[in-house]
């Protein structure tokens, strides 16, 4: 058996002895979303550290643990501190926990981040909802042989993100006047913040917005076959589009000004996805 599944399956069977737990949407907290457990009504909690095998994240404000619990009456897992490729993890190491929610059960995986805007018409504070992605930067999970019980050996990629779960989003924020950007993200490794250079090379790939995470977990989703969705929050301006420089403490300062009206998208969203999905099939 291939040792990346052999891991995985380790992992679901340490998570199945502690939790009996079966949530219908993973959601995964980026910076500004932290304190999200605080308004869902919380049944359990597994720190990653108790579960064999599992990657724990080394960034400062993020927690290491999975909460579960009910947004509103749908079942979710929310991931409180994702892994990072810049940490040192192998990139399989870095999806893991993804595949692991699947296995729990999760159909809908939303995404979310704090990133730096690039598109000229965003400000800091911002919320963009993610249409595609670049990840050319990032090792592909999918490098090595193929996992043939988690999906194909050449998934297609022309819609990573689900148009519908978009539909759903940009339906949810108008109706709750919260102002929604939409854009192409692009994920590089981190952890230093791109150089003006870079900056100006990612804008004339074609990104709104840049960061160091969830294209990756987005692709080991969609080789899964689970309905992707993301907003990204800009939290700061990239590298050159303004003369100030940039630190880790002004992104997440930035991103905790947002929070408010970003758990009000995420949690309306969730409730909205499960009335127009049927997750529970």
């Amino acid at each position: 058996m291939d040792q990346r599944y052999q891991k995985l399956m380790d992992c679901y069977a340490c998570f199945q002895k502690k939790i009996s737990f079966v949530p219908q949407v993973a959601l995964v907290l980026g910076s500004g979303l932290g304190d999200y457990a605080n308004d869902i009504k919380v049944v359990a909690e597994l720190d990653y550290k108790e579960i064999d095998g599992f990657p724990t994240s080394t960034v400062q404000g993020h927690e290491g643990k999975y909460i579960f619990g009910y947004v509103g009456t749908v079942p979710v897992v929310c991931m409180k501190g994702r892994v990072h490729y810049y940490e040192g993890y192998d990139i399989s190491d870095v999806v893991l926990p993804i595949r692991l929610m699947k296995l729990m059960g999760a159909k809908v995986l939303f995404l979310t981040n704090a990133s730096g805007g690039i598109n000229t018409e965003f400000r800091a504070g911002d919320l963009m909802l993610i249409q595609d992605q670049i990840s050319d930067f990032v090792p592909s999970p999918l490098i090595g042989a193929n996992m043939e019980e988690l999906g194909t050996r050449f998934p297609d990629m022309s819609e990573i993100y689900d148009k519908k779960l978009q539909e759903i989003i940009k339906k949810t924020a108008a109706v709750n006047d919260i102002p929604l950007e939409q854009g192409v993200y692009i994920q590089l490794t981190g952890p230093n913040f791109e150089s003006p250079a870079e900056v100006r090379m990612c804008r004339i790939l074609g990104a709104d917005a840049v960061g160091m995470s969830t294209a990756c977990e987005a692709v080991a989703a969609n080789h899964m076959r689970m309905h992707i969705c993301g907003i990204s929050c800009i939290a700061n301006m990239a590298c050159g589009i303004t003369p100030n420089p940039l630190t880790h403490k002004e992104v997440q300062e930035a991103a905790d000004r947002v929070a408010p009206r970003f758990k009000k998208l995420v949690t309306k969203s969730i409730i909205n996805i499960a009335k127009e999905i049927p997750l529970d099939e």
